[in-house]
């Protein structure tokens, strides 16, 4: 059974997706003519809208999400950054306390930051043309210590003791006897 002469009679098909059927007279003569359905150029279909506004909404929850992810990295390789810092100056601190344990290191210190000499040494120090001393000598701060009061400071101090009860010491006459 031959069906070729079946589908000579028949229609062409057409459909929502498939082109319109060439007759076989048109092939025979040598033709060619197909005709396809295009979208028309510059319009969208609705399969394309759907696309697009799934990779948009995917690409948008994506984002932000990355966006998390970037700021979180960023804050833990500062806090990396910061451990880091923390460590080296906590050795550093150790290794000058570890040094500070050790009296040569404390009269090196000494030496070359206060002047200072041993007891029998000569201390030197070369004094310029200018009449400055050269070289590298610290100049000591005055004293940290209470300032002598003024004369008046002074009265005054004597006024407000005078009313006060003298302070009474407890002697203990065992005590008195064996310190003379």
């Amino acid at each position: 059974m031959s069906r070729g002469p079946q589908k000579r009679n028949r229609p062409a098909q057409r459909g929502p997706n498939r082109a319109p059927l060439r007759s076989r007279s048109a092939s025979s003569r040598g033709e060619k003519k197909v005709k396809t359905r295009e979208a028309p150029a510059g319009r969208l279909t609705g399969r394309a809208i759907v696309l697009l506004s799934v990779v948009l909404l995917l690409l948008a929850s994506y984002t932000s999400s990355l966006h998390t992810w970037w700021s979180q990295h960023q804050e833990i390789e500062s806090t990396k950054a910061a451990i880091a810092s923390k460590k080296a100056r906590i050795a550093e601190l150790e290794d000058t306390r570890k040094r500070l344990d050790d009296d040569a290191y404390i009269e090196q210190q000494a030496r070359r930051r206060f002047g200072w000499v041993m007891p029998g040494e000569v201390g030197y120090r070369v004094i310029g043309v200018d009449g400055k001393i050269e070289g590298d000598v610290p100049e000591l701060a005055e004293p940290t210590g209470s300032k002598p009061r003024e004369w008046y400071a002074k009265l005054w101090g004597t006024v407000n003791e005078a009313d006060k009860e003298p302070a009474r010491e407890s002697r203990d006459a065992d005590k008195v006897l064996k310190d003379k």
